[in-house]
This record gives C-alpha cells, structure tokens and sequence, in this order.
C-alpha cells in the first residue's frame, strides 16, 4: 500500500515507531527464560537481584538495542547503495562491504589477538571502506564506466576473495576459530550494551548525515547529467553518501557481525510504501529495518530451543527469495 499524501506518511511513521518499540519489548520479554511482562518492569523499577531481572537488564535489553540499530543502519546503507549505483540488488553484503569489514576484525583477531572494542571498530571501519573503494575502482573500468552490473560483479567478487581469506586465516588460527565463529554467523546474541555503546556516535552520524544528503539524493535519483545541470556537485554528494555507508556498515558489523539481506528487502518494501521520496524512504527504512531484525532475532530462540539459531541465518531465510524474485525482474527500475 502506497502512501500518497504526507499525512499519510507522518502517521505511518508514528505507526512504524510505536511498532519498533512494541517488538524491542517483545524481545526483552520472550526468550528461552521465562520472564512476563511484570518481570520486566519490575526489573527497571524494582530491582531485586533475581536471575530473571538479570537477564531482562543485562542480555535481553542490549540485544533488542542492538537489534533496532544494526537493522536501521544497514537498512539506510542499503537505501544509499541502491540510489547511487542504480542498482536493485546493491546492498553491503552483495558489494562486500560486510565481507571486508569482518575480514578486516578476523585479522585483528587472529594476528594480533586484540579484542578491544574500540579497535574492533576502527578496523572494521577500516574494512568496508577499503572494500567500498575497491568495488567502485573495479566497477568503474571499462569503456561503459560504471554500471549495475560490473558493480555487482565486482562486490561478488570481493565478497568471495574476503571470505576465501577469512577461512584461511581462522584455519590457521583455532583459537581465533572458536572467539568469532558465532560472530562470523551475524548475531546480536550475548552482545554487551556497552559494544553498541562503542559504535553509537558514528551510527548517530550516519543516521543523521543520511537525512540531510535525502534532498540532494532525489536530484541524484533523476539522472547524474540532471542533477550537473541543475547545479549538484554529484562528486561532492556521492563523496559524503559512500563516507555515510562506511560509517553505518562498519558499525554494524563491529557490532553484530556480517548480518545479511536487509540491506536488500528493506529499502524495496520501503519504496512501495512510501514512494522514491528519500526524506521518506530513508527514515522508513531504519525504521523498517530494525523492526524485520527484532522479528527476526525473537524468531531465532525459538526454532531450535534451547539453542538458538544466528539471527544472520534468520535474515538469510528471509532475504534469499527476495533477492531472487529481484534478480529475475532485472536491473529495470
């Protein structure tokens, strides 16, 4: 359902916000320990100690925080990609921007044993940037320059090159092997509040500076020779939109690891709610993005309870037959 008028899309993201808040309290209530809603509130007003209201504060919170911010930041990168490439299938994990930015913490890992957070972040920053450029260089070459499909192409190629490289070097390294395992699988599980705490400020900036670049890139959207005409400096915009990828990618996996597929569903969904307005499309998006994480990641308990399945597995099930159902329409947008 499209929504067509302004009033429309301002109550549909009031919507969207109560909703968000209504899953990140399902995710803190339901879970392998059983705990019920007064528990819950119990467990922020009256404390006592008890293992439930340890687990509500300690685990279940930071994960359904961490949930909402991994989902809209990669989400919102997705919404970037796919505006600057004029590529449907553009996402962070299919230009191997997620790919470079865990091989980068795996290094980090497994030959200098470090295991800071905040080194975690700056090489993972590190990772996707390098990963980003390296796509766009490849992309580009050529008589045609740079189109959809070199640009898939390319990100394919570098997806597989990274995670070649990431199994070799956690072959060599058993002990590193067991330490980001998990992690590799995408997951918000046993993450502390204060490894989202380490990343927040650059996912706040990219929130932030994505909102302000929306106007510049519905110019963009029309055409690069439109958008010279009309006075854009297209270097300048796509400068600052690959900065704010890197920035929301690189966060995202620092935190949670290669989480996969949202940064394909979701900026589709989003457009046939709202339209191709990026004021729009990009809030929508985080919004949206962090909602199918939550749902996905309150799904994960309970496939294979007690244990539980990595919440990049969930999304996976979730995102591969959108992504084909896109793949077979074709690059016709």
């Amino acid at each position: 359902m499209l929504l067509k008028t302004n009033s429309m899309r301002w109550a549909g993201l009031f919507a969207a916000m109560l909703l968000l808040l209504v899953l990140m309290s399902f995710s803190i209530v339901y879970g392998y320990t059983d705990t019920t809603w007064k528990m819950a509130i119990d467990a922020f007003t009256q404390f006592d100690g008890s293992n439930e209201h340890i687990i509500i504060q300690s685990v279940r919170l930071p994960r359904a925080l961490i949930a909402a911010a991994v989902g809209a930041s990669l989400a919102i990168a997705g919404v970037l990609l796919q505006t600057l490439t004029k590529n449907p299938l553009a996402a962070p994990e299919i230009f191997g921007i997620n790919a470079g930015a865990g091989f980068a913490v795996v290094i980090t890992v497994t030959l200098f044993s470090i295991s800071n957070l905040q080194v975690f972040t700056w090489v993972s920053f590190l990772g996707a940037a390098v990963s980003f450029i390296f796509v766009y260089i490849i992309g580009s070459i050529g008589r045609e320059g740079l189109t959809p499909m070199k640009l898939t192409l390319a990100g394919a190629a570098m997806s597989a090159m990274f995670a070649s490289m990431t199994q070799g070097f956690l072959v060599i390294n058993e002990t590193a092997l067991e330490q980001v395992l998990f992690w590799l699988a995408g997951s918000v599980s046993g993450r502390k509040l204060e490894t989202l705490t380490a990343v927040l400020p650059y996912l706040l900036a990219g929130w932030i500076l994505s909102l302000i670049l929306a106007g510049k890139l519905n110019v963009l959207s029309m055409g690069e020779d439109v958008a010279k005409g009309l006075g854009l400096k297209t270097g300048l915009l796509k400068l600052g939109a690959g900065i704010v990828i890197v920035l929301l990618s690189g966060g995202a996996v620092a935190v949670a690891g290669p989480i996969g597929f949202l940064g394909i569903v979701i900026p589709h969904l989003t457009r046939a709610v709202v339209g191709i307005d990026h004021r729009w499309v990009i809030p929508y998006a985080g919004l949206l993005g962090g909602m199918l994480l939550l749902i996905a990641d309150i799904a994960s308990r309970y496939i294979i309870m007690p244990q539980e399945v990595p919440v990049g597995v969930m999304t996976a099930v979730i995102g591969t037959p959108f992504f084909v159902y896109i793949a077979r329409r074709g690059f016709n947008q």
